[in-house]
């Protein structure tokens, strides 16, 4: 793999964890900046936070893994 394929999948997972992080944050300290939003939505907001936040960090542990298979 070259390195700028590497840099880009290293970064949109980076990306990805840290709006996980951001939203779990939002969600769990200034939830009453979400609105008008159902608990329901709230409970599928954090869902989804995390959801993204195991994804990412999953993509990034492949992707390390991936990485040390070629050296």
């Amino acid at each position: 793999m070259n390195k700028s394929l590497y840099n880009m999948l290293k970064s949109s997972a980076q990306a990805d964890v840290d709006k996980a992080k951001l939203s779990l944050h939002l969600l769990g300290n200034k939830a009453v900046g979400i609105g008008d939003h159902s608990t329901g939505d709230f409970y599928k907001n954090a869902e989804e936070a995390l959801d993204l936040l195991d994804n990412a960090n999953s993509r990034l542990e492949t992707l390390e893994k991936l990485i040390k298979e070629e050296i």
